[in-house]
């Protein structure tokens, strides 16, 4: 939860925070990263543990299912699995950093069951309340 400014450091490691590191268990197999499914500039990171319950759906796909397969093709190329270090840092390749474009500052954004790495210039986080309680309302919050 929050909203924290981080940098990267000239080795392009990003250091979490300790709380959220906390959260999504240093040892409990790494986190995910993937693109912004919204089709924002922006990165997702997830614990393992949430993404391998996300991944049963996907287990239960026919391989007939075209455009179940071509998701998961795809979302599967175009994401990585990082561990953390030492020092609660983790390396986000450079193809997704291109992709979100982040250069040397971040914006780490907290959504609850993962986190948002977001270019500061691009971070669009002022949600109105109108379209919060909607979007509340949707998923039954």
């Amino acid at each position: 939860m929050g909203t924290y400014p981080l940098s990267l450091d000239p080795k392009k490691r990003l250091t979490i925070p300790a709380g959220w590191r906390d959260y999504a268990g240093l040892a409990a197999g790494g986190l995910y990263v993937l693109p912004n499914l919204e089709g924002k500039i922006s990165l997702n990171v997830y614990p393992a543990q949430e993404i391998i319950q996300r991944l049963s759906s996907l287990r239960n796909l026919s391989i007939a299912d075209v455009k179940g397969r071509q998701f998961a093709r795809i979302l599967g190329s175009q994401s990585q699995l990082v561990t953390w270090d030492s020092a609660g840092r983790i390396r986000v390749n450079d193809r997704l950093l291109e992709y979100g474009k982040l250069t040397d500052q971040v914006t780490v954004v907290g959504a609850f069951d993962h986190f948002e790495l977001w270019n500061p210039e691009l971070c669009k986080v002022d949600i109105e309340m109108a379209d919060l309680g909607e979007a509340a309302r949707s998923i039954g919050f």
